[in-house]
């Protein structure tokens, strides 16, 4: 299977892109890489395989369509799993448009490319052809502490511009699979968190804003919930949605690790003390500071994974335990990685915290 990632040098894709190219089954297939490189779209997430067998990366926008065309037709792509995005809510409260230019524009141009390609496709390729999008659970907007987790068949209601920019590009690609046919596959997933993960995101910013002396900026009351997934898993789910995912459909995807914001940066806190204590002896604790809390914030996120554990037998390896270990063991290793892209690439003094 030749794949097209879009995406794939930043977090999610960038460990999609890893466990693809060590995987022995896929080994020797062509993987082509697109990233336009955006703030965190970062090469170095995927420097040490950047040799490796099969791999090509294409810096370049999805929204240019010749550019699709000509990628798809010259590497003979059997499969496209399409992670670009812009991400990251406080920016789109920030500045919307960047938002709706890459998550619905930039979606509807990769899937115009990609139907007159997969239309002019042979038997049995044109059959085996598939279109992944992989997007949040934010589309389906916020809980309270006692609604069910979401489902597939959560009606969406998107409470940021990023969440309705992510609702347009996953109403697109249903509307793609109904009207052409095209065989397209949605995952919906919950939050992320693991290696190379950008410094805005709330575990890695806390834990490098612990280990710099700096606040470590909690919203509101922090009793917001989030369902946290490990990179990992979800990267693994992916891959199993996309080999045996029935077309058409939608697979959410989560870590069944419902946390509020408070407790996980405690948890943090607490681990740090161990791994790597201030030089004062003081806890980590002491440096939490409230903040005022964003507009339009969304209280509980939850994932009910039974359909994807149901018909293709994923379920997360990682407990938050674990995974939260191997995360902050992670950062603790590679803290030149986070201190060149807080260098180069971040200049903003408030930072996101979910």
């Amino acid at each position: 299977m030749n794949l097209l990632v879009t995406g794939g040098c930043g977090f999610i894709g960038s460990n999609f892109v890893r466990q693809r190219l060590a995987d022995p089954a896929t080994r020797g297939a062509r993987l082509v890489n697109l990233d336009i490189l955006t703030y965190a779209g970062n090469p170095a997430n995927l420097a040490d395989v950047a040799t490796a067998p099969g791999y090509v990366f294409v810096a370049g926008d999805i929204g240019d369509e010749a550019l699709i065309a000509r990628l798809l037709a010259e590497h003979q792509i059997d499969a496209i799993v399409n992670f670009a995005a812009e991400s990251h809510v406080d920016r789109s409260i920030d500045s919307p448009e960047p938002f709706i230019q890459t998550n619905v524009v930039g979606t509807l141009r990769l899937l115009n490319a990609t139907r007159r390609y997969w239309a002019a496709l042979p038997e049995p390729r044109k059959s085996a052809f598939r279109f992944l999008h992989v997007s949040t659970d934010e589309v389906y907007g916020t809980l309270a502490p006692t609604d069910p987790a979401f489902t597939e068949e959560t009606p969406f209601a998107p409470n940021s511009p990023y969440a309705a920019s992510k609702a347009s590009s996953d109403h697109l690609v249903r509307a793609f699979q109904h009207t052409y046919h095209l065989p397209t596959l949605t995952t919906n997933c919950s939050n992320n968190y693991g290696p190379y993960q950008f410094p805005e995101k709330l575990i890695p910013l806390v834990t490098l804003n612990a280990l710099e002396g700096k606040p470590l900026p909690i919203y509101g009351d922090g009793q917001q919930v989030r369902d946290w997934l490990y990179v990992g898993d979800h990267c693994e789910a992916i891959w199993q949605v996309l080999q045996r995912g029935r077309t058409g459909e939608t697979y959410n995807i989560g870590g069944l690790n419902e946390k509020p914001n408070l407790e996980l940066v405690r948890t943090i806190c607490a681990l740090l003390d161990k791994k790597s204590p201030r030089a004062d002896g003081r806890p980590y604790a002491e440096q939490i500071k409230f903040v005022a809390d964003r507009p339009g914030h969304d209280r509980r996120y939850a994932i009910d994974c039974a359909k994807i554990a149901r018909e293709l037998g994923w379920q997360p390896r990682e407990t938050f335990a674990t995974g939260i270990e191997k995360t902050l063991d992670w950062y603790l290793a590679n803290r030149t990685w986070a201190a060149d892209i807080t260098a180069k690439k971040y200049a903003r003094e408030r930072l996101g915290t979910g």
